[in-house]
């Protein structure tokens, strides 16, 4: 691992970009670990939650480098709080997407019809929102050099517009969700019921993420 001091004088961003690299690890297990789960392997379940569990600890070990070794008054553009604010959030995605691997070692939940298809279409638009933020992120550095201004500012508030349409999406793909669980509510029991709406919350809870990173650069972009 790079020295998170030595990249700071680069761009104030480039740290978090690094802590990105993981968060985006551990939310490229997802499909995978979803996918062992409707299989019933409780096995590969186990080993894929303990891969996303080892790759969030390496995150919060970038995470905590970071507060420690952020310098206090030396950026003209971006406030040691944004910055801390934009980690605090990336933080989230990586512990939702721990907390989902952890969740699913718990029980292999019954699966209703039609209920995995609709779960895999909202898994893949969570997903694709976070990867719209990651975009984001990925363009911050350069948004330094030209002042947070230009055809580059410009460019990275139609990814964080795009950001916002897709979390939209999401929402939308969340209540088709839970509408079609509660057709089972008869035949349902406690523990499946809550398994479901938890897997949900979770994936629900990486795009609701992504969306407030976002917004917190559109932020940074219009106070700069």
């Amino acid at each position: 691992m790079k020295n998170i001091m030595s990249v700071f004088g680069t761009s104030p961003f480039v740290p978090l970009q690094m802590h990105m690299e993981k968060v985006s690890a551990c939310v490229e297990k997802i499909p995978e670990i979803l996918e062992m789960y409707r299989q019933g392997d409780a096995d590969a379940v186990e080993k894929i939650s303990k891969k996303i569990s080892k790759l969030e600890h390496e995150a919060d070990l970038i995470k905590h480098d970071i507060r420690g070794s952020l310098p206090r008054g030396i950026f003209t553009l971006v406030n040691r709080s944004s910055v801390l604010k934009i980690l605090d959030i990336q933080d989230k995605i990586a512990n939702k997407s721990e907390n989902l691997g952890v969740l699913l070692t718990f029980k292999q939940a019954k699966r209703f019809d039609g209920l995995d298809e609709l779960l895999n279409e909202f898994m893949e638009k969570c997903i694709a929102t976070f990867n719209g933020a990651q975009l984001v992120i990925d363009r911050l550095d350069e948004l330094v050099e030209t002042g947070f201004g230009g055809q580059e500012a410009h460019s990275v508030h139609e990814l964080i517009d795009r950001v916002a349409v897709l979390e939209h999406e999401v929402d939308v793909h969340q209540r088709e969700l839970i509408r079609k669980l509660l057709e089972y509510e008869t035949s349902i029991s406690y523990g499946d019921f809550f398994l479901w709406t938890r897997m949900i919350r979770q994936l629900s809870g990486i795009a609701d993420s992504a969306d407030e990173l976002a917004a917190a650069i559109r932020l940074l972009l219009e106070t700069n």
